[in-house]
Protein backbone atom coordinates (compact mmCIF):
# COMPACT_ATOMS: atom_id res chain seq x y z
CA UNK A 1 0.00 0.00 0.00
CA UNK A 2 3.04 2.84 0.78
CA UNK A 3 6.17 2.64 -0.18
CA UNK A 4 8.58 5.49 1.10
CA UNK A 5 12.17 5.26 0.32
CA UNK A 6 15.07 7.51 1.29
CA UNK A 7 12.98 10.19 2.72
CA UNK A 8 14.84 13.78 3.42
CA UNK A 9 13.21 16.67 4.78
CA UNK A 10 14.92 19.75 6.47
CA UNK A 11 12.85 22.72 8.08
CA UNK A 12 15.97 25.61 8.34
CA UNK A 13 18.64 24.17 9.94
CA UNK A 14 16.64 21.57 11.78
CA UNK A 15 17.06 18.07 9.74
CA UNK A 16 13.88 16.05 11.03
CA UNK A 17 13.76 13.55 8.32
CA UNK A 18 16.52 11.68 7.06
CA UNK A 19 16.63 8.98 4.67
CA UNK A 20 13.91 7.75 5.99
CA UNK A 21 12.56 4.31 4.53
CA UNK A 22 9.27 2.54 5.60
CA UNK A 23 6.93 -0.54 3.69
CA UNK A 24 3.19 -0.52 5.12
CA UNK A 25 1.46 -3.55 3.77
CA UNK A 26 -2.31 -2.90 2.35
CA UNK A 27 -4.77 -3.94 5.12
CA UNK A 28 -3.97 -3.61 8.92
CA UNK A 29 -3.77 -0.58 12.05
CA UNK A 30 -0.25 0.54 11.96
CA UNK A 31 0.48 2.86 15.24
CA UNK A 32 2.93 5.76 13.93
CA UNK A 33 4.20 6.44 17.29
CA UNK A 34 7.54 8.88 18.64
CA UNK A 35 8.44 11.42 21.03
CA UNK A 36 8.36 15.04 20.01
CA UNK A 37 10.41 16.00 17.06
CA UNK A 38 11.01 12.52 16.14
CA UNK A 39 9.57 13.31 12.54
CA UNK A 40 6.28 11.60 12.67
CA UNK A 41 4.05 14.67 11.99
CA UNK A 42 6.11 15.57 9.20
CA UNK A 43 5.55 11.47 7.85
CA UNK A 44 2.29 12.05 8.08
CA UNK A 45 2.22 15.20 6.72
CA UNK A 46 4.43 14.26 3.40
CA UNK A 47 2.36 11.23 3.06
CA UNK A 48 -1.32 13.85 2.90
CA UNK A 49 0.96 16.29 0.50
CA UNK A 50 1.16 18.92 3.02
CA UNK A 51 4.69 18.83 2.96
CA UNK A 52 7.18 18.63 0.55
CA UNK A 53 10.24 16.27 1.09
CA UNK A 54 13.63 17.64 0.30
CA UNK A 55 15.04 14.29 -1.27
CA UNK A 56 13.12 10.70 -1.72
CA UNK A 57 10.13 8.94 -2.98
CA UNK A 58 6.52 7.93 -1.48
CA UNK A 59 4.83 5.08 -3.22
CA UNK A 60 0.71 4.75 -2.75
CA UNK A 61 -0.62 1.55 -4.18
CA UNK A 62 3.01 1.00 -6.34
CA UNK A 63 2.38 5.49 -8.00
CA UNK A 64 4.76 7.84 -6.84
CA UNK A 65 2.80 10.62 -5.17
CA UNK A 66 4.84 13.37 -5.01
CA UNK A 67 3.54 16.93 -6.63
CA UNK A 68 0.31 15.05 -7.62
CA UNK A 69 -3.08 15.39 -5.32
CA UNK A 70 -6.15 13.29 -7.13
CA UNK A 71 -5.03 10.43 -5.16
CA UNK A 72 -5.92 12.42 -1.62
CA UNK A 73 -9.65 11.59 -2.82
CA UNK A 74 -8.71 7.91 -1.69
CA UNK A 75 -7.66 8.88 1.54
CA UNK A 76 -9.36 9.12 4.66
CA UNK A 77 -7.67 12.30 7.32
CA UNK A 78 -8.76 12.49 11.05
CA UNK A 79 -6.69 15.63 12.36
CA UNK A 80 -5.62 15.55 15.59
CA UNK A 81 -7.58 19.36 16.07
CA UNK A 82 -10.67 20.05 13.93
CA UNK A 83 -10.52 24.32 13.43
CA UNK A 84 -14.45 24.03 11.67
CA UNK A 85 -16.06 27.46 11.20
CA UNK A 86 -17.97 28.37 14.72
CA UNK A 87 -21.00 30.28 12.83
CA UNK A 88 -22.09 26.54 10.72
CA UNK A 89 -24.43 23.94 12.11
CA UNK A 90 -22.88 20.14 12.57
CA UNK A 91 -25.62 19.66 9.31
CA UNK A 92 -24.35 22.36 7.40
CA UNK A 93 -20.91 21.60 7.53
CA UNK A 94 -21.53 17.84 6.62
CA UNK A 95 -23.02 19.19 3.80
CA UNK A 96 -20.23 21.30 2.76
CA UNK A 97 -18.05 18.44 3.00
CA UNK A 98 -20.59 16.11 0.96
CA UNK A 99 -20.23 19.06 -1.96
CA UNK A 100 -16.34 18.70 -1.85
CA UNK A 101 -15.42 15.18 -2.49
CA UNK A 102 -16.39 13.31 -5.19
CA UNK A 103 -17.65 10.48 -3.61
CA UNK A 104 -20.83 8.98 -2.17
CA UNK A 105 -20.96 9.75 1.61
CA UNK A 106 -22.89 7.34 4.23
CA UNK A 107 -23.02 10.04 6.97
CA UNK A 108 -26.31 8.84 8.28
CA UNK A 109 -25.26 5.63 9.92
CA UNK A 110 -22.59 7.61 11.76
CA UNK A 111 -24.24 10.51 12.98
CA UNK A 112 -26.57 7.67 14.19
CA UNK A 113 -23.61 5.54 15.69
CA UNK A 114 -22.70 8.38 17.75
CA UNK A 115 -25.56 9.93 19.01
CA UNK A 116 -25.46 13.19 17.10
CA UNK A 117 -28.99 13.51 15.88
CA UNK A 118 -29.42 16.24 18.76
CA UNK A 119 -26.71 18.13 17.74
CA UNK A 120 -27.02 18.33 14.00
CA UNK A 121 -28.90 21.90 14.20
CA UNK A 122 -26.59 23.55 16.48
CA UNK A 123 -23.23 25.67 15.76
CA UNK A 124 -19.97 24.01 15.87
CA UNK A 125 -19.17 27.02 18.09
CA UNK A 126 -21.55 26.43 20.72
CA UNK A 127 -20.32 22.25 20.80
CA UNK A 128 -18.24 20.55 23.31
CA UNK A 129 -14.58 19.47 22.35
CA UNK A 130 -15.85 15.75 22.95
CA UNK A 131 -18.77 16.48 20.53
CA UNK A 132 -16.53 18.51 17.78
CA UNK A 133 -14.50 15.32 17.50
CA UNK A 134 -17.36 12.91 17.20
CA UNK A 135 -18.39 15.15 14.24
CA UNK A 136 -14.75 15.02 13.18
CA UNK A 137 -14.96 11.25 13.13
CA UNK A 138 -17.69 11.24 10.80
CA UNK A 139 -16.61 13.21 8.23
CA UNK A 140 -13.62 11.31 8.20
CA UNK A 141 -15.35 7.84 7.89
CA UNK A 142 -18.34 8.98 5.86
CA UNK A 143 -16.46 8.04 2.64
CA UNK A 144 -15.12 5.03 1.51
CA UNK A 145 -11.13 5.10 1.11
CA UNK A 146 -8.65 2.53 0.97
CA UNK A 147 -6.37 4.91 3.30
CA UNK A 148 -7.64 6.27 6.64
CA UNK A 149 -5.01 8.48 8.54
CA UNK A 150 -6.29 9.23 12.35
CA UNK A 151 -4.15 11.72 14.12
CA UNK A 152 -4.89 11.69 18.14
CA UNK A 153 -8.21 10.05 17.89
CA UNK A 154 -9.16 9.37 20.85
CA UNK A 155 -9.11 13.07 22.15
CA UNK A 156 -11.62 14.35 24.02
CA UNK A 157 -14.24 10.68 23.35
CA UNK A 158 -16.14 9.71 26.53
CA UNK A 159 -15.83 5.92 27.05
CA UNK A 160 -18.99 5.18 24.98
CA UNK A 161 -17.79 7.48 22.77
CA UNK A 162 -14.11 5.63 22.40
CA UNK A 163 -15.76 2.01 22.37
CA UNK A 164 -17.52 3.02 19.31
CA UNK A 165 -14.36 4.18 17.73
CA UNK A 166 -12.40 0.92 18.31
CA UNK A 167 -15.76 -0.77 16.66
CA UNK A 168 -15.43 1.39 13.61
CA UNK A 169 -11.92 0.92 13.13
CA UNK A 170 -12.38 -2.72 13.32
CA UNK A 171 -15.34 -2.76 10.85
CA UNK A 172 -12.88 -0.77 8.58
CA UNK A 173 -9.95 -3.33 8.89
CA UNK A 174 -12.28 -6.52 8.06
CA UNK A 175 -12.66 -4.28 4.28
CA UNK A 176 -8.91 -4.63 3.70
CA UNK A 177 -8.80 -0.51 4.82
CA UNK A 178 -5.26 0.25 5.67
CA UNK A 179 -5.03 2.50 9.10
CA UNK A 180 -2.03 4.78 10.24
CA UNK A 181 -2.76 6.39 14.03
CA UNK A 182 -1.34 8.79 15.55
CA UNK A 183 -1.80 8.81 19.23
CA UNK A 184 0.14 9.05 22.87
CA UNK A 185 -2.39 6.68 24.31
CA UNK A 186 -0.61 3.41 24.78
CA UNK A 187 -3.27 1.83 26.17
CA UNK A 188 -4.87 2.17 22.87
CA UNK A 189 -2.05 1.04 20.45
CA UNK A 190 -1.49 -2.37 22.60
CA UNK A 191 -5.52 -2.90 22.10
CA UNK A 192 -5.96 -1.93 18.48
CA UNK A 193 -2.69 -1.98 16.56
CA UNK A 194 -1.59 -5.19 14.60
CA UNK A 195 2.04 -2.83 14.62
CA UNK A 196 3.79 -0.43 15.52
CA UNK A 197 6.27 2.23 13.63
CA UNK A 198 8.49 3.79 15.42
CA UNK A 199 10.21 7.17 14.75
CA UNK A 200 13.35 8.78 16.45
CA UNK A 201 15.49 10.87 15.33
CA UNK A 202 13.99 10.98 11.88
CA UNK A 203 14.30 7.87 10.91
CA UNK A 204 12.25 3.84 11.49
CA UNK A 205 13.73 3.01 14.91
CA UNK A 206 11.34 0.08 15.07
CA UNK A 207 8.95 -1.86 13.36
CA UNK A 208 6.51 -5.05 14.68
CA UNK A 209 3.53 -5.56 17.14
CA UNK A 210 3.81 -4.71 20.63
CA UNK A 211 4.56 -8.38 21.76
CA UNK A 212 7.40 -8.13 19.49
CA UNK A 213 8.63 -4.75 20.98
CA UNK A 214 8.02 -5.95 24.81
CA UNK A 215 10.37 -8.91 24.15
CA UNK A 216 12.94 -6.73 22.79
CA UNK A 217 12.74 -3.97 25.30
CA UNK A 218 12.69 -6.31 28.08
CA UNK A 219 9.44 -4.63 29.56
CA UNK A 220 6.28 -6.32 30.65
CA UNK A 221 3.93 -2.91 29.20
CA UNK A 222 3.87 -1.12 26.08
CA UNK A 223 4.32 2.30 28.28
CA UNK A 224 8.28 1.20 29.51
CA UNK A 225 8.71 -0.59 26.50
CA UNK A 226 8.56 2.61 24.43
CA UNK A 227 10.43 4.70 26.82
CA UNK A 228 13.27 2.19 26.59
CA UNK A 229 12.98 2.85 22.95
CA UNK A 230 13.03 6.59 23.52
CA UNK A 231 16.36 6.56 25.90
CA UNK A 232 17.90 3.83 23.90
CA UNK A 233 18.96 1.38 26.47
CA UNK A 234 19.07 -1.73 25.13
Amino acid sequence: MIEIKSLNKRFGKLKVLEGLDLSIDSGGIFAVLGPNGSGKTTLIKSILGMVIPDQGDIKIAGSSVLKQSDYRNNINYLPQIANFPANLTVRELIKMVKNLRPKEANDQRLIEHFGLEAFLDKKLGNLSGGTKQKVNIVLTFMFESDLIILDEPTTGLDPISLIHLKELIHVEKEKGRTILITTHIMSFVEEIADEIVFLLDGEIYFKGSSKELKKRTAQDDLEHAIAKLISKDL
